[in-house]
């Protein structure tokens, strides 16, 4: 039952998209603005697709409003194509399988999709269920169908290791389609709405499966491409597939309240429909209402009971300039009294995904609060539909609109970050990353906008600037004071990035970054140090095994690399050396396989050990070669120590002190895992190294420890303490030196400290 007076529109569970799809039509008489359980959702659909379903008249209709004959036409004809090659073929419920591209095509026919859209609409699933090739699509339908439809289509028949990777690589291929047709998109998830309206037809594990899958991928995606029609939709649809009992009883207690609260949103529709018009200001006032799946995760996230939550029913107020949405607003914020802090302005800042609105929220008859949103019709159109509602398909020299823009430039980011990223999983995973709908909005120096997921940092702002930017971050400023680079971002900051040439990217950054680009950029930067210094640190290695054989080092186009290369499944020359700096061969062991008496055969057992075991000059080591050598974090190795090294699988070369009682450890494990090292003559600065200090515990002793070691030119990195007893207090430090007789003289200033009883340099 609608509330008096007022035009309700719902936004609730189930409410049609404008797709005008036969699908989604309601019939008998219902209480319009109660979203229908998605069970009695799925049985309409299921009735609908009965034996009228395989008919094309009414989509006909649909897209005839819109497309000329000639297109209607195409369109025909990949129905036809479509209805032959799913013949016999049945979906769960055991309606025809063609009703289903039907419905889809219907969907995609609401957003005024194109003729080759709709085609490959009623086509998308002929190449994965049925084998259709794709060239022979693209001779009777032309290769931009045929593109879309493959990049639509599954990776079902590639063999990989899991199901979790086959499907994020089948994730991949599409959200890359998409990034260079956002139709290929729109056409996914006007299939996944249909297929989740008609979710009852299939097992209750199946069913939450896919729920989860959608709320986690496809429900954001909509959201991010301002479909928030089919946002809204698609999570209740989730939510009941998941939670059925939860919602069915979140579904009545809705019921119950609105009849509770009618009185009070009707005498608040009788006032704002007066006062508008008295102020001049003509404009549809409709009701909204908080959909069951945004009402259940306001409850989980703020630990409220259903009757906590005020903010069931709202209003939306739409006017016809954009000046008329101030003077609304400021009509009833004299009306009502506004709650602080509850006012945004997405018209001045527009959300990520185009959303424009005034959001305000008024404390009404009663003390309950009710939120208010003001916006155009253009604005309404676009907050509905997003893209879909202005996606240009006539030429690429049209201008594009800000909407266009900024969905075009996240879908280039997703280019971006699939050139950096290898792996399907992780790819995937920055994508997730990106599709938070929560943003914070900062500017730069000279105020643009810049806008980033909430949660963000200094580093995800500089990295969306530019990949150099961010790489050689060494500082931030927030409204003009220094912060750490882990500080989380705020809504109104002015962010300001010091950089440094000599600066690179920190492994730690990857702890708190937010965006998938800055972690992306990260990890590829990272890869890709490693791997030239892992291949620099291992040619140094080969080269010492060949002199112990008295031979050159190859030259890096001898052929015998090549040869090498395709008896160990090694690809390139770089590959084996990277391989030898990460300790994944042994160099001794490559180095005999360029001896000629024993050219590229398999080295035995007994030769390993003759060459593992032979006297050879140490590596020098300087402690700054990166991370193809680590110093032993365990023992601190510092320069004149005497020290040992270990290849460990993987992490390159690691270099301990040689009485470290880690090192001796492994060293008996795999004694042919480690070479002879020694200090170069010019060594790297600031090494860290730990001390054990015990104290008597009195007051201001910590502050006369760290006076002294600065007084040493020393740094301390970190310090940890705990009670002994109740006379003294153990502390741990780590500091950087330069050397072993730098660390003695800061030793010896330390000493200097009268309440210190005992100090430990921790090795091992």
């Amino acid at each position: 039952m609608a509330f008096p007076g007022l035009k309700y529109a719902s936004s609730g569970l189930l409410a049609a998209l404008r797709a005008g799809s036969r699908l989604g039509r309601r019939t008998g008489k219902k209480d319009k603005n109660l979203p229908t359980p998605p069970s009695v959702a799925a049985q309409e659909a299921a009735d609908a697709t009965a034996s009228p379903v395989a008919s094309l008249a009414p989509l006909t209709e649909i897209i005839g409003s819109y497309l000329d004959k000639k297109d209607v036409e195409r369109v025909r004809e990949a129905y036809r194509f479509a209805d032959q090659a799913h013949l016999g073929q049945f979906r769960a419920s055991g309606s025809p399988y063609i009703s289903h591209p039907i419905a889809v095509t219907e969907i995609c026919a609401g957003w005024k999709l194109d003729v080759n859209a709709l085609s490959a609409a009623l086509l998308h699933d002929v190449m994965e269920d049925q084998g259709i090739a794709k060239h022979e699509l693209a001779e009777r339908f032309g290769p931009e169908v045929a593109e879309l439809v493959d990049g639509l289509s599954k990776l079902d028949r590639l063999d990989f290791a899991t199901k979790a990777e086959q499907q994020a690589e089948s994730f991949r291929k599409m959200l890359l389609a998409m990034a260079r047709d956002v139709r290929v998109i729109l056409i996914k998830l006007a299939d996944r709405l249909h297929n989740m309206r008609t979710l009852d037809a299939v097992n209750p594990e199946k069913r939450r499966r896919i729920a989860r899958e959608t709320l986690e991928i496809y429900a954001p995606i909509a959201h991010r491409l301002g479909l928030n029609l089919l946002f809204r939709e698609l999570q209740d649809l989730c939510f009941a597939a998941m939670h059925p009992n939860r919602y069915q009883v979140l579904y009545k207690a809705v019921l119950a309240a609105r009849g509770n609260r009618r009185e009070v949103i009707t005498k608040i529709a009788d006032s704002v429909r007066a006062s508008l018009p008295a102020a001049g200001i003509e404009a549809e006032v409709t009701g909204r209402e908080k959909t069951l799946y945004g009402i259940y995760r306001k409850m989980v996230d703020q630990k409220k009971s259903f009757s906590d939550v005020l903010d069931i029913y709202g209003f939306r107020v739409i006017v016809h300039t954009l000046p008329e949405c101030y003077l609304a607003l400021g009509t009833l914020h004299q009306l009502y009294r506004p709650v602080p802090g509850k006012f945004k302005d997405y018209i001045a800042i527009p959300k990520v995904n185009g959303y424009q609105s005034l959001h305000t929220t008024l404390v009404g008859p009663y003390g309950t609060p009710v939120e208010f949103q003001f916006r155009t019709r253009d604005m309404h159109h676009v907050a509905e539909e997003g893209v879909a509602s202005h996606w240009l398909y006539k030429g690429a020299d049209l201008t594009l609109n800000d909407l266009q823009k900024r969905t075009h430039q996240w879908l280039q980011s997703l280019l971006d970050i699939q050139s950096q990223t290898g792996d399907s999983g992780e790819f995937l995973e920055h994508v997730k990353v990106d599709l938070f709908p929560d943003a914070v909005y900062v500017f730069t120096p000279r105020g643009k906008i810049i806008s980033l997921p909430r949660g963000a940092t200094p580093v995800d702002f500089a990295y969306a600037i530019h990949t150099d930017i961010g790489n050689q971050a060494v500082a931030a400023k927030i409204n003009g004071e220094f912060v750490p680079l882990r500080t989380e971002l705020n809504s109104g900051d002015t962010v300001e990035i010091v950089t440094s040439p000599a600066s690179r990217p920190n492994a730690q950054w990857l702890n708190y970054v937010r965006t998938g680009r800055a972690r992306s950029e990260i990890r590829h930067y990272l890869r890709t140090v490693k791997y030239e210094e892992s291949v620099a640190f291992g040619e140094r290695l080969l080269s010492q095994a060949l002199q112990e054989l008295h031979m050159p080092m190859p030259a890096t186009d001898d052929p015998a690399w090549q040869k090498l290369a395709r008896s160990t499944g090694a690809s390139s020359r770089e590959e084996i050396l990277a391989d030898i700096g990460l300790g994944k061969r042994l160099a001794a062991v490559v180095a005999r396989r360029f001896a000629p008496e024993h050219q590229l055969v398999a080295t035995t057992a007994a030769a390993v050990d003759e060459l593992t075991s032979a006297r050879s000059a140490p590596i020098l080591i300087q402690g700054n070669e990166g991370q193809a050598v680590q110093l032993a974090p365990c023992c601190g190795p510092l320069p004149a120590d005497p020290i040992v090294a270990g290849m460990r699988m993987g992490h390159g070369l690691v270099v301990h002190t040689a009485d470290c009682p880690v090192a001796l450890r492994q060293r008996l494990r795999e004694p042919e895992r480690w070479i002879s090292v020694g200090w170069d003559a010019h060594t790297a600065k600031h090494l860290a190294t730990r001390l054990d200090i015990i104290t008597r515990n009195e007051r201001g002793v910590l502050g006369r420890l760290a006076a002294e070691v600065t007084a040493a030119d020393a740094n301390i990195m970190h310090v940890t303490m705990h009670d002994d007893a109740v006379s003294t207090v153990s502390l741990h430090l780590t500091i950087q030196v330069d050397s072993r007789k730098h660390l003695a003289q800061v030793i010896r200033a330390i000493r200097h400290v009268p309440q210190v009883q005992k100090i430990v340099r921790v090795k091992g």
